[in-house]
């Protein structure tokens, strides 16, 4: 198990859960990051004492560094304190709870100190898997993922092996609209998104879930993660939530790993693996489980799930503009600004008009996600 980490998104959900794990299993907080809520940043600070603590927004930092003038901590601003939290000294494993492509970069920095990645920024992922996998591999640094779904095959693929895997199913819980209609879904509000069955989440992500570009999102992480075609990965909704996520080997058995929804076991996993710990989540009570379901997921009432897997087929820098045309028109659709399914045409819209480059460099990649937001936003007349 490792003893020091860094956590970058620490007053986010996932970043909250974190913590708590973290003081179950008696662990050092060296680094802590937030946007703007520099009062839980505050509180967080002096509870778990980090070396430094890094705030995105310069004028939030600002007032965060008069907060704690008391205390020894070396506080950071901008969007470069993410890689000072990832680079601090003594972290052994860096937590990537920030939303969106914020985290790639600070990611790359931790991978080429050799740290361990708990990896909860899908993102980072999506817009450049091939070179964060790559770099990973040159630096021995693990990449251990935190979303339920991931960490499920992880663990299945743990039972066989690698060349014996036949293809991956990705539980979904279908969201908040499961089972409506196209036509039912065109007067969808952000409030009405916000109303997740399952998990209590960010709001970004809440949205995405809401779309199934979530899952999308999966599907390509999963490709890299896993080193798995796109065509060996089968999304399947699961409302119950109880079956994170199944691995199906060569001889027709299935490795499934079953828990409460619960993020806590995930993040743990990821800080204490290849152990296993006592953890906060609840026992699975099977008496009280009447039923698991499954079914095939409606592309047509959920189009951003079909582009997303057709985009995790054609790598180079589609998946950065797939990410960054999705990450503006979901800010736009929370502003009230685009309607559900103009997320889904803003992203089509952004993967037809940016040509994608094949074998792209970090720049690149960078590049591409900043013209298919400006191109969403663009389209709007917004900024």
């Amino acid at each position: 198990m490792k003893n020091a980490i860094s956590l970058l998104g620490s007053t986010g959900s996932i970043g909250r859960q974190t913590l708590e794990a973290a003081a179950l299993l008696g662990l050092r907080v060296v680094a802590l990051s937030a946007d703007r809520n520099i009062k839980l940043l505050e509180e967080q600070v002096r509870r778990f004492r980090p070396a430094i603590a890094a705030v995105i927004d310069e004028g939030a930092a600002r007032d965060f560094k008069t907060r704690v003038r008391d205390m020894d901590v070396h506080v950071f601003s901008g969007v470069d304190s993410l890689i000072e939290a990832a680079r601090a000294e003594d972290a052994d494993t860096v937590v990537t709870a920030v939303v969106g492509m914020a985290g790639l970069l600070p990611t790359l920095a931790a991978i080429e100190l050799g740290r361990r990645i708990a990896l909860a920024n899908k993102e980072t992922l999506v817009c450049a898997g091939k070179l964060v996998m790559e770099r990973a591999k040159a630096y021995n640094a693990e990449i251990i993922p935190v979303d339920s779904e991931h960490s499920a095959i992880f663990r299945c693929i743990a039972s066989g092996s690698h060349e014996s895997v036949k293809r991956i199913i990705l539980t979904a819980s279908g969201g908040p609209f499961r089972g409506m209609s196209r036509e039912e879904l065109l007067g969808v509000t952000p409030e009405m998104a916000m109303q997740h069955p399952t998990w209590r989440m960010g709001k970004k992500i809440t949205v995405d879930s809401a779309t199934m570009m979530n899952k999308g999102l999966e599907v390509i992480e999963a490709a890299y993660l896993f080193g798995m075609p796109v065509e060996k990965i089968k999304v399947v909704v699961h409302p119950e939530s109880i079956i994170h996520s199944m691995v199906e080997f060569v001889d027709n058995s299935i490795s499934a790993q079953l828990s409460q929804a619960d993020m806590r076991l995930p993040i743990q996993y990821a800080l204490t693996y290849p152990e296993q710990k006592p953890s906060l989540v609840p026992e699975l009570d099977f008496a009280r489980i009447s039923a698991l379901t499954f079914e095939d997921p409606d592309t047509e009432a959920f189009p951003c799930l079909d582009i997303a897997i057709k985009t995790a087929g054609t790598y180079g820098t589609a998946g950065a503009v797939l990410n960054g045309a999705n990450e503006a028109a979901v800010e736009l659709f929370l502003r009230g600004g685009l309607g559900f399914y103009g997320i889904y045409e803003s992203v089509r819209a952004a993967l037809d008009k940016i040509e994608s480059v094949e074998e792209p460099s970090l720049n690149d990649i960078i590049e591409a996600g900043e013209a298919a937001k400006e191109f969403v936003y663009g389209q709007l007349g917004v900024s």
